[in-house]
């Protein structure tokens, strides 16, 4: 199989790699940048446990052909703490225990820091509708949301 060259950046890291043309972009940044915080869930595009933002969006990245990232920032759950700072969400999700297993804490991080970027102050009907396609199956989601609650509120205060 013929291999393509593929640049893009990702967590602000130039990266240039030769990918074969039916490789994910989840199969990419797990297999050959040994990124593994995005989980492989459903690889159906279901689950959200791949979430990734690329170019300012939330993907799934099991459903994003590598190539298609060519020339396009990526960042994943690895690029949100800056340096041993982590990101606010992160944070919010260890203090308001929003996270079980953590099988699908990554990808919700993601999919809640693409929503906080776009809606700083959501709503709560508009956090359930930004998270609908990342699913958790130990919580009922409660404390996600309070997460996502005390990081949009950290945020605006600018505290971090």
């Amino acid at each position: 199989m013929s291999l393509m060259k593929l640049k893009m950046r990702v967590n602000g890291e130039a990266e240039e790699l030769d990918v074969q043309a039916h490789h994910t972009l989840m199969d990419v940044v797990r297999d050959q940048l040994q990124l593994t915080g995005a989980k492989t869930g459903c690889n159906m595009g279901e689950c959200g446990a791949c979430t990734m933002i690329v170019d300012g969006h939330s993907i799934n990245s099991c459903l994003m052909l590598a190539i298609e990232a060519d020339g396009k920032d990526v960042l994943t759950i690895e690029g949100l703490a800056n340096g041993t700072e982590l990101h606010p969400l992160q944070t919010a999700f260890a203090e308001c225990h929003g996270t079980q297993c953590g099988y699908c804490t990554p990808g919700m991080i993601m999919a809640a820091k693409a929503l906080l970027d776009e809606n700083p102050q959501p709503t709560l009907e508009e956090v359930r509708f930004g998270l609908a396609g990342n699913i958790c199956r130990c919580t009922g989601y409660e404390k996600i949301f309070d997460s996502l609650a005390q990081a949009s509120r950290e945020l605006a205060s600018g505290s971090k």
